[in-house]
């Protein structure tokens, strides 16, 4: 993705199982991903 770039939106669930879509944090937070190899 070029910088600078909006990413696009989608929706994920965290730890707990909630849901957390990415347009919630936008304007308020930087935000990293971390994709993790292997099951937990």
């Amino acid at each position: 993705m070029p910088e600078l770039k909006t990413a696009p939106d989608f929706e994920l669930a965290d730890l707990y199982g909630n849901p957390v879509r990415l347009s919630a944090y936008r304007g308020q937070k930087n935000v990293l991903l971390a994709f993790l190899r292997g099951f937990m």
